[in-house]
């Protein structure tokens, strides 16, 4: 059936196997099933909603206000509610079950969610097993890392950096796996000393590569299969090779510029580009699926099967509309940042749960609705503690309430969102002006920079070119951002990392090169359009409009191969 969209008022499809879906996660109480209804918004708006709610990079520095230390968090001090530090959060010494409350059959259940939200205290950071690495985010198992969000696997010396998995020694990289010595680097695995490696796998010592698997010592090449001494797709001898690479100073700022803006022409015009960069399934739609079956409308998940809508996943099961990250979920719905949860409904950064429904910071709970910051609990409603048999019956009568007033069947509104939009991930996807923010009454944060205490402040355009006459003085400088005027410094472990890569300084602020990095991605968005060898109708996340050589799979292979 066809919906519009409450909120951008374009039409929708809803299938029967979604219908199938809403049926099937609809929780049961007393042997009644409560329906969830169909969404009211589509798929580009609930995405919009979740991702307002997550701040990935915006930090600063505040008190914790339990044990008085200074701490680095995602919330500013005009927050309602209290902000503890990791040790505090979880330690011991307070219990989320204190701020509980009845329930108010004279008010929206959003309401008195909004207002139990305002006081329990949140964690300043959503840090784990993290040695040295303030200064990251949503991360887990690290150790010297600065500004660096969704890293783990016991990951290491990296900077600037996002969805790092079992790496060390990078800067400025996306989606990197099991790598080292890696920069600027998107979607790449496996690979070692590379300078922008983007969609590929296995390989080293290289320069400037698109979706090569296997190779060794190339520089600006495109669709290579286990190459060695190649330049541009042009095979040279090894002695060759090593004379005209000594003739590219990747060193010096601007030589290195003009080579990475010839590297990027050379992807959009000559290099062959995969309708949808799926490995190992079956019967899916989307991009960046590995080992996946019955997957469709979702983007970067592996190991899922029977999902929709599901972005930045790995390891779920009859999934919709959650992402970023979910791993080893089943029967979970419209949540955003829910781990290892069993049948989790409409809820928010919550691990190990089950049968949760609308709440927020909960871990290891089970049967729990609309709480806030609960840990090991059951059995319990706005953090208040219930038998079996009252929650039963006191859940349902919330529910038809809810139903009543528009809210069931919904994750949280974005007015209940701790974060200004500009501060969350929903404005790398989806940017949007103050007064278009504003207009629908949304928070918008003013941003201003502090101005670090140095010795002096450098436009960018006036630094030394090569990285051979960088001083280490610089440590003590601030640069001017080349494109935003923003100051921004250099510390100690990133000029050593430069240093060793022997690459320029860059001229960027880190928000700009992480602006500028997110730019690289496709859309997480599919268009139907047909392929450029044979003519097949295929669905891709290359708009028509775009200049690349988009391939179905089939002759896609054919070129590559």
């Amino acid at each position: 059936m066809q919906q519009t969209c409450r909120h951008c008022q374009q039409s929708f499809e809803i299938t029967d196997d979604d219908l199938a879906f809403y049926e099937k996660v609809s929780p049961v109480f007393n042997g009644k099933k409560e329906p969830i209804p169909p969404p009211t918004m589509c798929p580009e708006c609930r995405i919009q909603r979740h991702f307002t709610w997550r701040n990935e990079r915006n930090l600063i520095r505040r008190t914790c206000d339990s044990c008085k230390k200074s701490v680095v968090s995602i919330y500013h001090d005009d927050a309602s509610f209290l902000i503890y530090c990791n040790d505090c959060w979880w330690g011991n010494s307070w219990d989320a079950m204190h701020f509980g409350r009845d329930v108010d059959f004279s008010k929206s259940f959003f309401a008195q969610l909004r207002e139990i939200r305002s006081i329990v205290p949140r964690n300043a950071l959503y840090l784990n097993n993290a040695i040295n690495s303030d200064y990251c985010n949503h991360s887990l198992d690290l150790k010297d890392c600065y500004l660096c969000a969704c890293v783990g696997n016991n990951t290491q010396n990296g900077y600037y950096s996002k969805w790092i998995l079992g790496s060390r020694d990078f800067s400025d990289c996306y989606q990197l796996v099991d790598s080292e010595l890696c920069y600027e680097s998107l979607y790449s695995n496996n690979c070692y000393h590379c300078i922008s490696a983007i969609r590929s796998q296995e390989c080293r010592d290289s320069a400037f590569l698109y979706d090569c698997i296997g190779c060794s010592d190339c520089f600006q090449c495109w669709n290579l299969r286990h190459k060695r001494f190649h330049i541009q797709n042009v095979a040279y001898s090894e002695e060759e090779y090593r004379r005209r690479m000594k003739e590219i100073y990747l060193s010096v700022h601007d030589s290195f510029a003009n080579v990475r803006k010839e590297f990027f022409t050379l992807i959009e015009t000559r290099a062959i580009h995969q309708s949808q960069f799926n490995k190992q399934c079956e019967d899916v739609s989307g991009d960046f699926l590995v080992r996946c079956k019955n997957v469709h409308d979702s983007f970067d998940v592996e190991d899922a099967q029977d999902c929709r809508y599901c972005y930045g996943c790995g390891g779920i099961k009859d999934c919709y509309d959650i992402n970023e990250a979910a791993i080893h979920c089943e029967l979970q719905y419209d949540c955003q940042s829910c781990d290892k949860g069993q049948r989790t409904l409409f809820s928010h950064t919550s691990y190990y749960d089950s049968d949760m429904i609308l709440c927020d910071s909960c871990h290891s709970c089970s049967n729990v609705f609309g709480c806030i910051g609960m840990r090991n609990a059951r059995y319990c409603i706005l953090n208040k503690q219930y038998t079996k048999e009252e929650y039963n019956d006191l859940v349902p009568k919330i529910i038809a309430k809810m139903r009543a007033d528009g809210e069931w069947g919904e994750f949280f509104p974005v007015t209940m969102s701790p974060f200004a939009y500009n501060e969350t991930v929903a404005q790398e996807y989806f940017p949007m002006t103050k007064e278009e923010v504003l207009a629908r009454g949304w928070k918008w944060r003013d941003q201003t920079d502090e101005m670090p205490k140095v010795e002096r402040i450098i436009p960018a355009v006036q630094l030394p070119d090569s990285i051979d006459d960088i001083p280490d003085d610089i440590l003590n400088w601030a640069i001017e951002c080349e494109a935003t005027k923003r100051p921004f410094k250099i510390i100690k472990q990133e000029l050593e990392f430069y240093r060793q890569m022997r690459l320029p300084v860059p001229h960027f602020h880190p928000d700009e090169r992480h602006r500028r990095r997110m730019a690289l991605r496709n859309p997480r968005k599919l268009w139907k359009r047909e392929c450029m060898k044979c003519g097949k109708a295929i669905e891709t996340s290359y708009s028509p409009d775009r200049p690349e050589i988009v391939y179905c799979e089939s002759c896609y292979l054919a070129a590559v191969y």
